[in-house]
């Protein structure tokens, strides 16, 4: 919950679009990257941007990008001005490196000696900086704060050893891959296809989804020949049941997949340096994406629940109930009180119609806090001990007042148990967390932290229980594969990925997977 208060959030999130079969398409290419962008609203709430092409021998861009949200970017008339498209990609924006204004708005799009090019880009580059210099370098300027924009000039370079008339749009991403290592899930889309590329250490997410007719959405199995009308590609597969797809496969670590209305072909793997493992961002799983994305093989849902459980055996309390405050934290105090044989029981109700956009109060709804927001079901507790479940406590000043009403509302303990380690070090990588000064677990209060927020104690989910919760579900899956035979070939490549697994955990420990250039 004080991630959302907090504004912390990652960086942005992206999606694609192409129609499979006969061009022009029947299918409406910008309403399912609309629909896509809504799902991953909760990835960015600063801007959005569509760009769809034609992808015919002399392709035409239409772009549309705004400030805002999804719904409101997008009206009826700008849907039709980019409804000449078989293909596009989509983005939606929070930002960590460049001012919120429109021009940091993506995808960017430019021209190159080959046609236009439009790039869509999640994560931040942990050598931004001298990326930056060698394109100014190159006679190159640039417009824009956004290492976005730099990844779209690299792009845009043309290789030495690349015929003039022959671009070879693999060997750029590669070039590109070589010169920084993380962090970027990223969409590129020229002429007639899309390239969906994921960094060497699988920082981001990237996943492809196969656009299916309603009837078959909800059916066994994965024939990619059965009536397949559309690939889509996406930060979060949680974008695909509402515009019709069944999820296909995970983008691997470092892969680069070609996806075109013939279907999907994987061109490339850049592996990493020295063979160490993935390092895919472990806040994903803890709060960042939608409950029902799937990562790894394994629903965040699942894993959240996990962590509530690995929570209970390491920090269990005599108590009368678990809660939670609504709602991020809800499946892992289910999975407390699952292993605890506490009941869950609500304490709070959410009104969720109080967001940023909240008429500034005066003095006397300030001082009320969290009474807006929040409503208390005093029955419920009223004299008795909670176990009150958070997924993040990250500055200390938020909790505290939910503590408040709690007591008063006649909670006769309150214990704080948090599904998360606490949080030590900025992120480099695509999240915005707030400055090693700025965190509770660096401060003085650390020390009594109980005392600080006013609770009877606190206790947060140590490193190696988070780890072993999101992985453990991992090594279960790959138990069960090792058992299947099978020919289908994207089944296969997702074994081959999941043989090797690692988690970025630099926020946590200060262990960061690649060496920081800033």
């Amino acid at each position: 919950m004080e991630f959302e208060e907090l504004g912390i959030g990652e960086e942005c999130g992206v999606f694609g679009c192409v129609a499979a079969g006969d061009w022009p398409t029947q299918l409406d290419i910008p309403h399912v990257i609309t629909l896509g962008l809504v799902a991953l609203q909760h990835r960015g709430q600063e801007s959005a941007g569509i760009v769809t092409t034609n992808g015919t021998q002399s392709p035409t861009f239409a772009v549309h990008k705004g400030m805002g949200l999804v719904n409101n970017v997008f009206r009826d008339e700008h849907l039709v001005k980019l409804r000449t498209g078989n293909l596009g990609i989509g983005h939606t924006r929070y930002s960590t490196t460049g001012f919120s204004e429109l021009q940091n708005c993506q995808p960017f799009v430019v021209d190159t000696l080959h046609g236009k090019i439009a790039v869509a880009h999640n994560g931040e580059l942990v050598n931004a900086k001298k990326l930056r210099r060698k394109v100014m370098r190159h006679g190159v300027g640039l417009s824009t704060g956004s290492d976005s924009e730099v990844i779209t000039q690299m792009l845009a370079f043309t290789p030495p050893l690349e015929e003039d008339d022959s671009p070879d749009w693999v060997a750029r991403i590669q070039n590109l891959m070589t010169e920084t290592p993380t962090s970027y899930s990223l969409l590129i889309m020229h002429d007639d296809v899309i390239y969906a590329v994921r960094d060497p250490y699988g920082n981001r997410p990237l996943c492809i989804g196969r656009l299916v007719p309603v009837s078959r959405l909800y059916g066994s199995g994965n024939d990619v020949d059965s009536e397949t009308e559309g690939w889509v590609v996406s930060s979060e597969s949680c974008s695909f049941q509402s515009i019709g797809a069944k999820y296909y496969r995970e983008v691997l670590p470092g892969e680069i997949v070609q996806i075109s209305r013939q279907g999907i072909q994987s061109l490339a793997v850049v592996p990493r340096p020295g063979g160490v493992p993935p390092a895919f961002c472990i806040f994903e799983y803890v709060y960042f994406a939608r409950p029902d994305s799937i990562f790894e093989g394994q629903m965040v849902y699942t894993v959240r629940k996990s962590c509530g459980r690995q929570l209970a055996i390491e920090a269990p309390v005599e108590a009368d109930l678990v809660s939670t405050v609504p709602e991020s934290a809800t499946p892992a105090a289910l999975g407390y009180a699952e292993k605890s044989g506490l009941p869950y029981v609500e304490v709070l109700c959410k009104n969720r119609y109080v967001g940023r956009t909240f008429i500034q109060p005066n003095t006397r709804l300030r001082q009320l806090g969290v009474a807006k927001k929040f409503g208390v079901l005093a029955d419920n507790f009223a004299g008795k001990r909670i176990v009150l479940i958070d997924d993040s406590i990250v500055r200390g000043n938020t909790i505290s007042p939910i503590i408040k009403i709690l007591r008063e509302a006649g909670a006769k303990e309150v214990h704080i148990r948090v599904a998360s380690p606490p949080i030590r070090h900025p992120c480099y990588m695509g999240i915005n967390i707030p400055t090693k000064e700025e965190l509770i677990a660096n401060k003085l209060e650390f020390n009594d932290l109980a005392g600080y927020i006013g609770a009877n104690s606190v206790v947060y989910l140590s490193v190696n229980g988070l780890v072993s919760a999101v992985q453990n579900g991992i090594k279960d899956k790959q138990d069960k594969e090792s058992v299947k035979e099978t020919l289908d070939h994207h089944l296969v490549v997702n074994r081959k990925c999941s043989e090797t697994f690692g988690h970025c955990t630099a926020c946590l420990t200060g262990k960061y997977p690649v060496k920081l250039d800033w």
